[in-house]
């Protein structure tokens, strides 16, 4: 098989390559990114170079999408999106010009060049926001509350678009709070390693109890080859680790890992639409795909924690929190 990915160096991309590149020798991978600051290229070393070729460019150029889709993957996979809700509330551009007008360029060659599947992962956070109760489907109406998550939402619905009118082989996955090796030092749990391991204040938004659900990206990288190989055209899966914490709690199961006090956490003013709580019904993937999270919680973390330990000359470039 042949796999267009897109945003292969950032987080869950660069993962994901790396789980299918051990897993399945015959596949050829292309990955075109525009290294914008959360890509990396370190995040692809060790790949085999005869079956990942590293394209660098935009998925909002046509030009460079239509020539890699030209070569007819089996598949696109884009992961390629700007994705930290803070940036998107200072400034919306960039989210707009990637993860809208970037899916409809990649959505458009993919029609062009008759491409036979083409998965859009997306993320839970266009539902918006839930009670203490229950859990987001998929047939669950889309209600996101940042510009982030809009821009998501309107990626999703281009895609059944593209599908309803088109008849083009789309997939949306949306997926629950990832987390794990290589994830730019902007998001909750690297955050919490970086301050902690630098011993300086850890922040936390509000009262520190809205709530996520963690999956490790390990998971996520196996229901998206489940999706691949079995999904169905103009579905869309949830992707849900089942592991419920309030950032609080996350927080303090950190510092507990690296032998740190509780007292460098500190309070700070909420985020501007601040969602309380997500979390997603993944049954459908689990009865029509087989998929279900395999690793540990507690051991995934652990393992995530001595990562970035292990890993400062990685994340160091980009600075910790409040330098």
């Amino acid at each position: 098989m042949k796999l267009l990915v897109t945003g292969g160096a950032g987080f869950i991309g660069s993962n994901f390559i790396h789980f299918i590149h051990r897993k399945h020798w015959d596949w050829q991978i292309v990955n075109l990114d525009k290294l914008t600051y959360a890509g990396n290229l370190k995040n692809l070393e060790g790949l085999d170079v005869d079956r990942h070729r590293f394209v660098r460019g935009d998925i909002a150029d046509p030009d460079v999408v239509n020539e890699l889709a030209g070569e007819r993957p089996d598949a696109i996979v884009n992961f390629a999106a700007e994705s930290h809700v803070d940036r998107s509330i200072s400034n919306p551009s960039p989210f707009i010009d990637s993860n809208v007008k970037g899916v409809q360029v990649l959505l458009e060659a993919a029609r062009r060049f008759g491409i036979k599947k083409f998965i859009q992962v997306s993320t839970d956070e266009v539902y918006g926001s839930l009670g203490p109760d229950g859990a987001f489907n998929e047939n669950s109406p889309l209600a996101p509350n940042s510009p982030y998550s809009a821009s998501k939402a309107a990626a999703d619905l281009l895609c059944r678009a593209y599908y309803k009118t088109y008849h083009l082989p789309v997939i949306v996955t949306r997926c629950s709070n990832n987390f794990g090796p290589r994830q730019y030092p902007e998001k909750f749990i690297p955050v919490v390693i970086t301050c902690a391991l630098a011993n300086r204040p850890v922040p936390v938004y509000g009262d520190g109890l809205n709530v996520r659900d963690w999956l490790y990206v390990a998971d996520h990288c196996r229901a998206l080859e489940a999706v691949i190989l079995a999904g169905r055209a103009g579905e869309v899966y949830n992707i849900g680790g089942g592991r419920e914490l309030t950032n609080l709690e996350l927080a303090g199961e950190i510092l507990r890992l690296l032998g740190k006090p509780a007292s460098l956490i500190r309070f700070v003013a909420d985020r501007p639409g601040h969602d309380r709580r997500y979390a997603v019904d993944s049954s459908k993937i689990r009865r029509e795909l087989g998929w279900r999270p395999v690793c540990e919680f507690e051991k995934a973390l652990g393992e995530t924690v001595r990562w970035y330990a292990a890993s400062r000359g990685w994340w160091d470039h980009a600075g910790v929190p409040g330098e």
